[in-house]
């Protein structure tokens, strides 16, 4: 007789699992946010008068999940800042958007280089359990460092693709909540998307798994408040846990 699966009763109709990166495979969130704050508050000085970038709230509304342009842009618009976009080439500054955008992927380097990256426990138990369901998995993100981030936390045998911000660049595909970067996944996957389950953290995350028509949209909320899960929700997440092992049934994984 076949042991009976691990998996939660949400996960067992769907043939693939696509995770988001930061956040929920690897905690790094935070070194993000940490980049972001000096990057944002070097402009912010420069114009005087407003207040530092807020790593939490301002993180999670503007910024998280979003691509690097994309979120300085949106923040700097929310402070009434209209820089111009600038140039592809331009380096860490604080004069355009993608010179904003330059100078936190350097401070993130940095931080990442100095501090490292662990990956959340919970998710790793959810791979393992995948993998011997032998459930195809890919790593989805908008930054450029989900390769580096996922090798230096020993999970990046574990997924069959990843499509981040490189990829994106490559291949000219819009950022979140657009769902160009999970539809891909689940092409190299080979697994329709209303067969594929989507986990993500952010809210543009989510609204593209809802926009991609993927057959289930998992939230995770680790903030453990209710406003989060309720933003998840209204954005489109059919199920909101606060740790993506939680999609294991107790006692197992």
């Amino acid at each position: 007789m076949a042991a009976a699966s691990p998996l939660a009763a949400c996960l067992r109709s769907l043939g693939a699992v696509l995770f988001d990166t930061d956040g929920v495979i690897t905690d790094s969130a935070g070194l993000h946010a940490a980049a972001w704050q000096e990057a944002f508050d070097a402009c912010l000085t420069a114009v005087g008068g407003q207040r530092p970038f807020d790593p939490v709230g301002e993180y999670l509304r503007y910024v998280d999940g979003r691509s690097r342009e994309d979120g300085a842009a949106a923040f700097l618009a929310s402070r009434g800042l209209e820089l111009p976009l600038g140039s592809p080439g331009d380096p860490p500054g604080t004069g355009t958007v993608r010179a904003v955008a330059a100078r936190k992927d350097a401070l993130f380097t940095a931080l990442l280089e100095a501090q490292g990256v662990t990956a959340w426990p919970g998710t790793v138990r959810l791979l393992e359990a995948l993998r011997r369901e032998r459930v195809p998995c890919a790593a989805v993100s908008a930054s450029r460092h989900a390769g580096d981030l996922l090798s230096r936390a020993r999970l990046l045998d574990r997924f069959a693709a990843v499509v981040d911000g490189n990829e994106a660049a490559r291949l000219g595909l819009p950022g979140k909540p657009d769902p160009a970067l999970f539809l891909e996944a689940a092409r190299r996957l080979a697994v329709p998307a209303e067969d594929t389950a989507v986990i993500e953290d952010a809210p543009a995350g989510v609204e593209a798994g809802r926009r991609g028509g993927f057959g289930l949209v998992v939230g995770v909320d680790r903030t453990g408040g209710p406003y989060r899960a309720g933003q998840l929700r209204r954005r489109g997440a059919d199920v909101v846990v606060s740790d993506a092992g939680e999609l294991l049934l107790p006692g197992t994984g």
